[in-house]
């Protein structure tokens, strides 16, 4: 046999193994029962046929703009994700529509031919091991609609682009897969089906759908409310499907959504609730309104027509989070009134055009004005708010109204900006400020019974800003039992350290740390711990937040002279054994508070500074003399709150090499090797990820990261020689003590939080 006959047997046998090797492809694509199924079944496959190092099937995603693929990884899939730009070769694939076939993914030249866009491969693929060379790369498409992206990389043993032929070839296996993405994406019995993604995504079986379709019929409840009970689908995936088969976004219930009054003027809560619809929010001139059906034509007539506009947005959210969004915009309690109702008994709409004229419309004293402050005073403390922010806009003419809560500020509701004065005029009045006074701040308290009894007492700082206007911040003082020590979530050593210095018969501890983290919670759960018949506590603060049974608590009244240092100066005539000061604030708080500790009495108070270092070199840059501070000291507790992540939807994840190592880094490598945490396959981590519990957000808490610096002899001594910051942590460090941020670190390792949020309270 000559070789030319050989050669014709190869390309026949060549021939045979493609024909072969597509037909295999292809009935593997129709045979799948699920997109996940498709993609890992013929990925193998495909590798086989065109003789390559890796293949990519990507889906789109037109919900996220991005197309993905899944990957098996040992016992796992993951999903890997591009945006469907130009910046990547599937992402402009799927964004242009183009075929691709390049012969160097390194070759800024050859990529630029392609778009100017295109960035080169950053380095070896992780999952061929090797650098990506050859690419090619081509749309899967049915009826010309864009249903993902295929692509092939790596010939083996060649180093020259595809040849013109392979195209062909895999433009059939991108046909099939068109083919069969959209047969996934049908319900047979039913034409397009709103929960095709769950089938389609392997989350539940076309016979599973069909018997909670039968249940749900039988017992005329929701299909959605049986996915979720019956068949432990999540209302995130149930938010997928619909957001999939709409084309829409899916909105789910958040309390925190600003009520959007100027929207739901003439609309009745009965009304809305029976056609299952409620504008949120206006937004760029556009109107968005969610709506059970998106697709029902007579329904979006009849809201453009109430709304009075066509330019409305549509999105989807389910039956009970559209009820719970309308209770939400319209009452909030059965025994108080709506914002609706409120803001309808002013009657003004602020368009006047003559501020003046506006700020004697509407008056401190007419009711719906009084009405208005409690309710937002009431529904902030339901919320578990810590601040309230009223805030007129000059520029938008409203008046904006924040919570804070776990930290955060949120939106709570937007009025009318004609209500600015008498809403101040009204919170002054309760604060026994002088409504008069406009152009300086002032500070009061006020206290509102709640409703069901009870009381509420509330900070009051009002701000003069630009516009002729005033800002009013409202701290929700925290009432209730002082919380346990052991509660604070220390560390052992932190715990165990601080509970001995407190049960010194004399000295000096402070709490340090910016307002707002949870200092005086600490010095209550300290003086709980040490609370006893046998000893006579004194306390001094402003205000008294927290009360406790044994303890002598004094309200200081700076207004009148009396201020922390002449209470000092009292309680060390009243027969002390210890004492507590809100705030060392001057220098003669501070220097009477060391002469009390050094008479005998264990004295406790805090500090604003950022670290417990920090607070030595803060306080003897007051004036404090050196070797009375030093022999006081028994320790300083720095602190910060930081939140938690949500307990009931927090996801664990394997981090990566680099990841780790990073953290160690962070933290301090030597220390991190003392801790003998290595990394390995079973090191999991956790990252916030949303559910109903935390209002999407991931985080729901907080938990305080501490820094215990103690005083040894050695800080007595750098303290005595005024020593760098710098020196005093290293001291500090050496004999034990774990700094901010590390202790954030542990609490990160500990599924408690994340490290992104020890970056947001605290500097490594």
């Amino acid at each position: 046999m000559g070789m030319k006959d050989q050669d014709q047997i190869s390309g026949l046998q060549e021939i045979l193994r493609l024909q072969k090797g597509l037909q295999d492809i292809t009935n593997s694509i129709h045979a799948a029962q699920n997109i996940k199924q498709g993609i890992l079944d013929t990925r193998a496959k495909i590798i086989e046929l065109f003789k390559v190092v890796s293949a990519d099937i990507y889906v789109v995603d037109f919900l996220k703009n991005d197309i993905y693929t899944v990957m098996a990884d040992g016992n796992w899939q993951k999903e890997i994700r591009i945006p469907i730009d130009n910046h990547t070769i599937p992402g402009f694939v799927a964004n242009t529509g183009s075929v691709v076939n390049i012969a160097n993914a390194y070759d800024e030249q050859e990529l630029k031919s392609v778009h100017r866009e295109i960035i080169p491969y950053p380095g070896p693929d992780e999952r061929a091991g090797t650098q990506t060379v050859q690419v090619m790369a081509m749309p899967i498409l049915h009826n010309d609609e864009l249903m993902g992206v295929i692509q092939v990389m790596n010939k083996l043993g060649q180093s020259e682009k595809f040849t013109d032929e392979e195209p062909i070839l895999l433009q059939e296996i991108a046909e099939a897969f068109g083919i069969a993405f959209d047969n996934q994406q049908r319900d047979p019995k039913r034409g397009k089906s709103k929960f095709v993604y769950l089938v389609t995504h392997d989350l539940i079986s076309e016979e599973e759908l069909s018997q909670a379709r039968e249940e749900a019929r039988k017992i005329k409840a929701p299909l959605e409310s049986i996915l979720m009970k019956r068949f432990n689908i999540s209302k995130d995936d149930i938010g997928k499907s619909l957001g999939s088969f709409y084309k829409c976004r899916f909105v789910p219930f958040n309390s925190k959504t600003i009520i959007p009054s100027d929207l739901l003027t003439n609309l009745k809560r009965e009304y809305l609730l029976r056609e299952l619809w409620v504008p949120l929010e206006k937004s760029d001139g556009m109107i968005n309104v969610i709506v059970d059906d998106p697709h029902n034509i007579l329904k979006r007539d009849t809201i453009e027509s109430l709304l009075r506009t066509k330019v409305v947005r549509y999105d989807v959210a389910l039956t009970d989070d559209i009820t719970k969004f309308i209770n939400l915009f319209y009452q909030t309690d059965a025994s108080e009134s709506s914002f609706d109702d409120i803001l309808g008994k002013l009657d003004v709409d602020g368009t006047s055009g003559d501020e003046a004229e506006d700020e004697e419309t509407v008056k401190e004293s007419d009711s719906a004005i009084i009405q208005l402050v409690n309710k937002i005073v009431n529904d902030a403390f339901s919320r578990n708010a810590s601040d309230i922010h009223i805030e007129p806009d000059v520029t938008e003419k409203i008046v904006s109204v924040r919570f804070r809560i776990d930290g955060s500020c949120t939106f709570y509701q937007t009025l009318p900006y004609s209500y600015r004065a008498a809403l101040v005029s009204r919170i002054k009045i309760m604060s026994n400020l002088d409504i008069t006074i406009k152009r300086r701040p002032q500070d009061g308290k006020i206290k509102l019974k709640k409703p069901g009894g009870g009381e509420i007492e509330l900070r009051v700082a009002t701000v003069p800003t630009q516009g002729n206007v005033e800002d009013v911040v409202m701290r929700i003082l925290a009432k209730g039992d002082t919380m346990p020590l052991g509660a604070m979530g220390m560390t052992k050593r932190n715990y165990g350290d601080l509970t001995a210095i407190c049960e010194k018969p004399y000295g000096l501890i402070l709490v340090v740390g910016p307002t707002g983290s949870g200092k005086t919670t600490t010095l209550h759960a300290a003086l709980r711990h040490i609370n006893t018949p046998d000893r006579k506590i004194w306390t001094a603060e402003d205000p008294v937040e927290v009360t406790q049974r044994g303890l002598r608590q004094v309200q200081v009244q700076p207004k009148i002279g009396f201020d922390f240092a002449a209470a000092m100066r009292a309680f060390l005539r009243a027969d002390p054994d210890v004492i507590m000061v809100g705030e060392m604030r001057d220098y003669e708080t501070a220097k009477t508070a060391i002469e009390a500790s050094l008479t005998g009495h264990l004295v406790f108070s805090t500090l604003h500074t950022n670290s417990a270092p920090e607070t030595i070199t803060r306080l003897l840059d007051m004036g404090i003399d050196p070797l009375n501070f030093s022999d006081s000291l028994l320790g300083i507790l720095a602190q910060r709150l930081v939140k938690t992540l949500c307990k009931k939807c927090k996801e664990a994840y394997h981090p990566t090499v680099d990841e780790y190592n990073e953290l160690a880094k962070s933290y301090g490598v030597e220390p991190f090797e003392k801790l003998n945490i290595p990394y390995s396959k079973n090191r999991t981590l956790y990252r916030p990820k949303g559910c109903d519990a935390c209002e999407k957000s991931g985080y729901k808490g907080r938990v305080g990261i501490h820094e215990l610096l103690i005083g040894t002899e050695a800080i007595k001594k750098s303290v005595q020689q005024k020593a760098s910051i710098e020196a005093m942590r290293d001291i500090a460090i050496s004999e034990g003590m774990v700094t901010l941020f590390q202790d954030g670190l542990l609490k990160a390792l500990q599924g408690l939080t994340d490290v992104k949020q020890i970056h947001r309270v605290c500097i490594k």
